[in-house]
């Protein structure tokens, strides 16, 4: 997901900080004179975000400010809990599972959509259809290809009504898989397994998930007001199945690009949780509502082989993904904890059959190496003919990206000789834009992993993959991928070294992408809030169980 999608995504380093629009919330309320009084506080949680939303249509949406809105205003058949466990949603009860695990029955409990509508087996088949539909051109429609006939499908070889998923009556859904899958339960706690209202969705026709009022909800929460650009207001679902649960009344986000304004609303009491960049860190770590949290969301430069000529060139692309210091940008312009990243799947994700974390079996690639860069550089200039070189690189718009984009620009002129870095600032959606319609060259991004599996990470590139977007293939490397997915799902062991190999042909062989670093990130909290979950994988938070207290 997480484009970041997930994908997804340098705006995530100042994403999910907390903000008050209106006066009053959570703090305490003073008099005309200056005096403060011991107001009670409302259950109204305050954010930011750094960008608007993109897309409320859970088909449609590949970012993480979109995941993050929708799992809060949305449910599927489950949803993450505190320990990334799948745990009760729109499901009731544990599953019926065939002996080969290939076909699911899930019941659907009594639950309403926000206009009153009840929610329908129906609403899981329709949405997964259309999400799968190739008129649709939904870019994660690959996460679905563990269901029977899903790719078939997609490439439009089969039909939507042969895709493995049928409602068998309002309240039953049956599912069909082409292999057993051991994660599938909490896969489908991901945006795209979400259902539609198809009666509300094709009376809304193109507008579906652009406004507020254009969208239904069946999760915790409404999206009850949004203005673009600006700021969006969630409110308390009262047809939520698990209302009784749900302790907010109202989640205040409003958007704001810069950490400074996030600190001077922290430091007036406006704004409940911030996350704090590094000129900040220093000087709050001592504060009793500072913490650091360790994500395995990886941040890389995409190399876009199908716009520069030199990007085609594996030394070249070696020589930008050696050439410069990934310390300077975790220790300095971050300072928050995120480590420099020689890997694509994450420190502390997933283990293996053997119990050992992933990268206790992986190696390190693409280390900053000066010299090493220098010499990949000098062969491609060779082999191009080229002595200047000019690419550019596609970047975000908030201030923190700014920085990392200006850092890049000066390492890769300093040590790769007859380089010149242009950079192209984005704000969010048009930045997915451009990398979705693969316009741009060089491109800062990350992702954040939808599920617990190293495929999460590896299936972004095979040949075609519709987050590749970088014109790469390898027809080795493709078939570890489908190998992995298909025929080694019942030989783990095999299937671990087949996602080992593939990663490091991605990285070491072809240098695809450059590697920066793994986030964390440094917050600070107001102490009355509690319950926000922070999830390894598919969306950031969950504020079903968040209160102010």
């Amino acid at each position: 997901m997480k484009k970041k999608s997930f994908a997804l995504f340098l705006v995530l380093l100042l994403a999910m900080s907390t903000f008050l629009a209106a006066c009053g919330g959570g703090s305490e309320k003073k008099e005309e004179g200056g005096e403060k009084t011991s107001g009670k506080k409302e259950n109204v949680l305050k954010l930011t975000e750094t960008q608007d939303i993109p897309s409320m249509d859970s088909v449609l949406a590949t970012d993480a400010v979109s995941f993050n809105v929708l799992n809060n205003t949305m449910e599927g058949l489950y949803r993450l809990d505190k320990d990334d466990k799948a745990t009760d949603g729109m499901a009731e009860g544990e599953p019926e599972v065939s002996e080969d695990g290939k076909t699911w029955k899930f019941k659907i409990r009594d639950a309403k959509w926000s206009n009153g509508d009840p929610v329908t087996a129906n609403d899981f088949e329709y949405a997964w259809k259309k999400a799968l539909n190739p008129d649709t051109a939904a870019e994660y429609a690959y996460i679905m290809y563990d269901l029977k006939n899903a790719q078939a499908v997609n490439e439009g070889k089969m039909k939507p009504e042969e895709l493995g998923v049928k409602a068998l009556d309002e309240k039953t859904l049956e599912v069909q898989l082409e292999n057993a899958v051991p994660y599938f339960k909490e896969l489908l706690t991901f945006g795209t397994f979400m259902p539609q209202n198809e009666k509300f969705v094709t009376e809304q026709g193109d507008q579906f998930g652009l406004e507020a009022n254009t969208t239904v909800y069946n999760g915790p929460f409404t999206l009850a007001e949004w203005k673009h650009e600006d700021k969006f207001v969630m409110k308390k679902n009262p047809e939520y199945w698990d209302a009784e649960t749900v302790k907010l009344e109202q989640i205040n986000t409003k958007i704001v690009k810069d950490t400074q304004t996030d600190v001077n609303l922290f430091e007036s009491g406006d704004v409940d949780q911030i996350k704090l960049s590094s000129e900040f860190v220093d000087k709050y770590k001592e504060n009793e509502g500072f913490f650091n949290h360790q994500e395995a969301t990886l941040f890389f430069l995409r190399m876009n082989q199908t716009k520069n000529e030199a990007l085609k060139n594996v030394d070249a692309r070696k020589a930008i993904a050696m050439g410069f210091d990934k310390k300077g940008i975790t220790d300095v312009i971050l300072n928050n904890g995120s480590k420099p990243a020689n890997y694509f799947v994450p420190q502390d994700f997933v283990e293996g059959p053997d119990g050992k974390d992933f990268r206790e079996t992986g190696g390190e690639y693409l280390k900053t190496d000066a010299k090493k860069a220098k010499d990949h550089w000098e062969k491609a200039k060779k082999a191009l003919g080229q002595d200047q070189v000019t690419i550019e690189l596609l970047n975000y718009d908030d201030d923190v990206s700014k920085k990392v984009g200006e850092y890049l620009k000066e390492q890769l002129e300093t040590n790769l000789e007859g380089l010149t870095v242009n950079i192209k600032q984005q704000p969010f959606k048009q930045k997915l834009d451009l990398e979705t319609k693969m316009n741009y060259e060089v491109s800062l991004g990350g992702w954040g992993p939808d599920y617990l599996d190293p495929m999460t990470f590896m299936d972004m590139f095979v040949t075609n993959g519709a987050h590749n977007q970088q014109g790469y293939s390898n027809p080795e490397f493709d078939k570890l991928i489908q190998d992995s997915k298909t025929t080694l799902l019942l030989e783990p062991e095999k299937r671990w070294d087949a996602l080992v190999k593939a990663e490091k042909i991605l990285l070491e062989d072809d240098a695809a992408i450059a590697p920066i670093y793994q986030r964390s990130r440094a917050y600070l909290r107001t102490p009355h809030v509690d319950g926000i979950l922070i999830h390894k994988v598919g969306a950031d938070f969950s504020f079903k169980w968040t209160e102010i207290k």
